[in-house]
């Protein structure tokens, strides 16, 4: 009888659990892994989302390797992430354990500070931005006048457009970075730290030999999640620039949104979208394992 009571609770633990999973499980087959292979189906169909699929093979793919738009376009994406990714890091690290180093009641202030950009949606983050980049009246060319510099194009210039959009996306997630940071940083046993000053080791020895290390799991976390982050940046870039000027901010996502959507070559766009997909999967398994390696 007790057997079989025992055997009724677990069963009854089992079905609660996934009870409470079904919901997300639905969720992530109906909106990701069911348009993912959705996406594969119609990369292999020549498809203007108007007339009848056209099955044409793996010819998207054939073609895909032959673009230079688009590879230009993959180039400029790994750009991104190269300045994008370690600045949004360094800068939450560096900032997490500034304010950490704070009293409590400053800290609160700070933080709601830092995390008041990210409340703000995108496209209005977008906006403000772009009065602020302004060529004529933005303040950031007012406040260049005011010292003495020339007026700059910012938006408008190929070589300066990029950095202005990854300043817009670091001021946005800065703040959410810093607070996970903190969260772990608060973790770590003060016994640490106490036992380091006994010893003589105080300020960036400390940070270096006790708080580095045993931020690897979150470092590791923020690393990836931002990577990905960066590969798939879309929201700012359209509003901004749309891709300009002369291409010089169209990175893959933007660049498989007009394939699809401007030029209806939905099945080209979709070619495109799972070889991103395979990229984007590729370097965050290799991430993963160098984490794993280091520990």
């Amino acid at each position: 009888m007790k057997r079989i009571w025992k055997n009724r609770r677990k069963r009854n633990e089992t079905l609660t659990a996934y009870g409470f999973l079904l919901p997300n499980l639905v969720g992530l087959t109906v909106f990701v892994f069911f348009p993912m292979i959705y996406a594969f189906y119609v990369s292999l169909h020549d498809w203007n989302a108007l007339t009848p699929k056209v099955f044409i093979g793996f010819d998207n793919y054939v073609e895909m390797a032959s673009d230079k738009r688009w590879w230009a376009s993959v180039g400029r994406t790994f750009i991104f992430t190269l300045i994008y990714v370690p600045a949004l890091y360094g800068l939450a690290l560096f900032f997490a354990v500034v304010l950490n180093s704070l009293k409590q009641k400053y800290q609160s202030i700070a933080r709601t500070m830092f995390l008041l950009p990210f409340a703000i949606t995108s496209v209005i983050s977008a906006v403000i931005w772009m009065f602020l980049y302004d060529p004529r009246n933005g303040i950031f060319n007012q406040l260049l006048k005011g010292f003495g510099f020339d007026k700059q194009e910012f938006l408008g210039s190929t070589d300066q457009a990029l950095v202005a959009i990854i300043v817009v996306i670091l001021w946005i997630n800065l703040g959410y970075n810093m607070i996970i940071f903190m969260a772990s940083i608060k973790e770590i046993p003060r016994d640490y730290y106490e036992a380091a000053k006994i010893d003589g080791a105080t300020g960036f020895r400390a940070f270096r030999y006790i708080t580095f290390p045993l931020l690897r799991g979150t470092s590791a976390f923020i690393l990836i999640v931002t990577m990905i982050a960066s590969f798939t940046v879309f929201d700012q870039i359209m509003v901004m620039t749309k891709g300009g000027p002369a291409s010089a901010t169209e990175v893959s996502v933007v660049y498989i949104y007009k394939q699809g959507f401007e030029f209806l070559n939905m099945g080209y766009a979709s070619a495109l979208a799972v070889v991103l997909f395979l990229i984007i999967f590729v370097l965050s398994l290799a991430q993963l394992r160098l984490y794993t390696k280091k520990e």
